[in-house]
Parts: structure tokens; sequence; C-alpha cells
């Protein structure tokens, strides 16, 4: 018969065990989302290390998510994201897309929207500069974005498998495009459709749109809105005053000069210009489950 005394302390010593495994487990689960079963099964294997759990169930997902992708690869993405983010020199347009509207708003298909930002926006900066006019593109395909390396150092394919894993659905990730400017007195805008209420530091919509505006005194406000009118007028070029004529039909106007300016349609893009002395170097557009960007393009791959 077991005295008392012992008995009471392995009694109290095996409720310590089980609150601490507890805590543990509701610190993992919290931390990474993954199941209570999941969660379990990766502290028994490492003695409830947390760091080594919280590893081992990113691999797992990881491998989990590959199988998934291969499952799901067939499937449609036509839903999905455009993501926007500017730094000063550098400005970057993104598109993931997915399967549903749904997985759109979820806060790891945003992750992931970010982290594909965040590596092209590192990616551009360490570009050797081969422009002749101030100003260079790169467009990045499905598979040269999938080998780009995150901030962890792991691939975005690899990330891209995490959240397929995750979130159950197919993931693609389309394209994007880095525009990078060297003159001193261009300033690079960027915004995206609908609005966000916390566009800093990345912005997401079904739109979006970047500029890189020529001037003497920077307008931000202006800025903006003139992105907002590329992605709500969809111009094909800006247009050269000494080349091109307006179109006949000031609906099908494709040149942005000749425009009516989005804001205020009693004015040209090209009479607000010249009231703010200021010149569109370059500008691009996205919307979701466009083709039109690839078919047309003659940027730069990053593949090459």
């Amino acid at each position: 018969m077991i005295p008392a005394q012992i008995f009471r302390l392995i009694h109290t010593n095996g409720l310590l065990w089980q609150a601490t495994n507890k805590s543990l487990l509701a610190k993992l689960r919290k931390k990474t989302g993954y199941t209570f079963a999941n969660c379990r099964k990766a502290l028994e294997l490492h003695e409830n290390d947390i760091e080594r759990a919280e590893t081992w169930l990113k691999e797992q997902a990881q491998q989990h998510g590959w199988t998934q992708a291969a499952k799901l690869q067939g499937r449609n993405t036509s839903q999905g994201l455009i993501t926007v983010t500017v730094d000063r020199h550098h400005a970057v347009l993104a598109e993931i897309n997915c399967e549903t509207d749904f997985v759109a708003r979820n806060k790891k298909f945003h992750g992931l929207a970010e982290m594909v930002a965040s590596a092209v926006l590192t990616h551009a900066r360490t570009q050797e500069w081969d422009s002749q006019n101030g100003v260079q593109r790169i467009l990045f395909h499905t598979d040269s974005l999938k080998t780009l390396p995150a901030e962890d150092g792991k691939s975005l394919g690899d990330h891209s498998a995490l959240t397929i894993g995750s979130v159950g659905e197919n993931i693609t990730l389309k394209r994007a495009l880095a525009i990078s400017v060297k003159l001193p007195d261009v300033t690079l805008y960027g915004c995206t459709h609908p609005a966000p209420m916390n566009p800093i530091p990345v912005s997401f919509g079904k739109y979006g749109a970047l500029v890189a505006v020529k001037w003497q005194n920077s307008d931000n406000m202006l800025g903006t809105q003139l992105c907002q009118h590329i992605i709500g007028m969809d111009p094909q070029k800006i247009g050269n005053a000494r080349v091109d004529e307006p179109h006949d039909n000031p609906d099908e106007e494709p040149c942005m000069i000749y425009q009516e300016f989005l804001l205020d349609p009693s004015l040209s893009v090209q009479q607000l210009l010249t009231d703010a002395s200021a010149e569109i170097i370059e500008f691009a557009r996205f919307e979701v489950g466009e083709e039109k960007f690839e078919e047309k393009s003659e940027l730069k791959d990053a593949c090459s």
C-alpha cells in the first residue's frame, strides 16, 4: 500500500504535469492555429519542446500543402487579391489567386500576399540597373515568383504550399511587377480598390495601380488620385501630344492624357498635369483575373 504522503506527492506532480502540458498545448495551438490532436502529437514527439514542436508542425503542414497543391492543381482560381506596396524608389504590384472570395478575405491568404510583395520588393532593390531612362520594370510570372526567397529563406512556392494546406483551396502566385526609379524628381505612388482601412505598408484590393510622376513639387494626394484614375479609366498608354490624336469617342479614349480626369470630368488629365507642372513617366494597372496584361507585355521577365 502506498503511504498517503507519497500518494499525495504523485497525485500533485501528476496534476502539475497535466497543467503544464495543457498550458503548452494551448500556447502552441494559439501560436500555430493547428488542431488539438496535431499540437499534442508535436509536443509528445519533441518532449514538450515548443519550438521544436512548432517547427515540426510547419514542416508537416508544408508537406501536406504540397500534397494538397497536387490534388487541387486543376481547380479554377478566379478570385484573389491585388497587392500594392511602395518604398521610395521601388514599388510592387502583385496578383495572388484563390478559388473563393471567402479565402481571399482570409488573414493567412493576406499574409501570403504580403510576403509575395515583400519578396519582390527585396529582389527589385538588389537588381543591377540597366535602364537608360531612369525607370526599370521587371515582370514576374508564376514560375519566377515560386522560386523567389521569402524573408525566412524559404521559397514563395513553399509558403504557398503551406497556405494551401491551411486554407484547403488551390492558390496561384499569378504575377508581379516591380517598378524602380532613379530620377530625383520622380515619385512613385500606388493604391488599390476598394481602398483598405489601413493601407500601410501593403494595400489589398481587386484592382491596383502604380504611377511614377515627375514634378517640381510633389503632391501625395494628386499622386494617389492619378492611381485612382488609372484603376477607374483603364488607360492603355500615357499618350504623347506630339504624336497621338484624341479619340473621336471620349468613352473609348486609350491615351491617359486625353481622358477626362476621373475625379473632375471638367478637366483632362493633360490639363491637370499642366496645372501641377507634372509629367507621368510610367504607370501600371492590375485587375484580378485579367489576361490582357500578360498577352501584351514586353517587359523584361525575372526569369531571363
